[in-house]
């Protein structure tokens, strides 16, 4: 590929500012493999720099709908049905967003079908696509905030960013390997939680858990305070200490919300000894101060969520707490002890949604 046809294309002036760090990036764009149509539609999309990780990330042939549904012996409408549940958009006819291993994804799944039920499967599909969404924007983020962010402030060029995105993008072929491994870990630790946590009186899929939420009291304040990346610390912050306090006593996050954390726990002495510990951890910090409640008793788990009166009880106790206070119901004190915790009564409290005042104990170490 000659210069000529650079320039030609559109994709070099040489009279511009940078136009030899263009030029060496369109020749090393040309020796990764990119072809003269793919760098003028990068460059349509202000992607070039982008093009030679966009090329590795997902390599081979690509299938229009009609194909990848006739490799995979199934409907396009149960293809894009299924797409749909993984959080992607609808594919148009004629565009060709698919691999020859989709289809094998694609076919697989229909044998989940099989043996779970449709609707049960697409909603699991549905946990599985906003989770991998997540760690898709999250390594994008990670990337934009660690690598791009660097090279662009110190001017280095567009060749450098290029090499900085394919590199970061041939990391991530390690990843697979080690969401597989992890999962692994964490299947075997949730049937272990499950066989703890449930009875034999009650159903299937409800188990007998303590529920918890913690949340900074004064983050509302802050978020008009504090610019977008100030804010971010301390988000940032606050959810690693709250997954690592959680996991370290045997707990599992079940939602991070900004400034709230939803976690059980099937020891109600450990879900105590978490909410304590995010309440000691922020004790030096003036701009927020954290609040919890906790509640125990049978809830029923969904798609890597928990419903029910235990959930809601435990989310009303909380909104009732004061800064730096942890709130309990008598459940979490008949089980939780006293050896290690001590329980003050706080009275009985008219929640929202339940017909009975319910008996509340404020959370302190022994």
């Amino acid at each position: 590929m000659t210069v000529a046809e650079f320039e030609a294309a559109g994709l070099y002036d040489p009279a511009a500012p940078g136009a030899a760090d263009r030029l060496a990036l369109l020749e090393w764009l040309v020796a990764q493999g990119a072809t003269l149509e793919q760098m003028v539609e990068a460059q349509r999309h202000g992607s070039l720099t982008g093009l030679a990780g966009d090329l590795i990330l997902r390599p081979g042939e690509r299938l229009t709908l009609a194909e990848v549904a006739a490799a995979a012996r199934m409907e396009p409408s149960r293809i894009e049905r299924l797409r749909l549940a993984t959080g992607l958009r609808p594919a148009g006819a004629d565009e060709r967003l698919f691999s020859r291993e989709d289809a094998d994804v694609f076919a697989n799944f229909a044998t989940g079908d099989v043996f779970f039920g449709d609707r049960p499967m697409l909603q699991f599909i549905r946990v599985i696509g906003s989770s991998l969404a997540r760690i898709a924007e999250a390594a994008v983020a990670l990337f934009l905030a660690n690598v791009e962010g660097p090279i662009v402030e110190r001017h280095a060029g567009e060749l450098a960013l290029a090499e900085a995105n394919l590199r970061a993008l041939q990391a991530l072929e390690a990843i697979p390997h080690g969401v597989r491994t992890i999962l692994r870990a964490h299947m075997e630790t949730a049937i272990r939680r499950l066989r703890a946590a449930r009875r034999e009186r009650f159903r299937r899929d409800t188990v007998i858990v303590t529920v918890g939420f913690v949340d900074l009291v004064g983050y509302t304040r802050l978020s008009q305070q504090l610019d977008s990346r100030a804010l971010g610390t301390l988000v940032e912050r606050f959810e690693a200490l709250a997954s690592d306090t959680v996991a370290a006593r045997d707990g599992r996050v079940v939602k991070l919300i900004g400034d709230e954390v939803m976690f059980v726990a099937v020891d109600p002495a450990a879900a105590c000894d978490i909410a304590l510990t995010l309440l000691e951890r922020f004790a030096d910090d003036p701009s927020v101060t954290p609040r919890g409640g906790l509640a125990r008793g049978p809830a029923l788990m969904r798609s890597g969520d928990y419903y029910g009166p235990v959930v809601n009880l435990a989310s009303r106790v909380a909104d009732l707490a004061v800064p730096r206070e942890i709130l309990v119901t008598a459940e979490v004190v008949d089980e939780a002890g006293t050896g290690r915790f001590r329980f003050e009564p706080a009275g009985r409290r008219a929640l929202k949604g339940f017909d009975e005042p319910v008996a509340l104990h404020a959370a302190a170490r022994a």
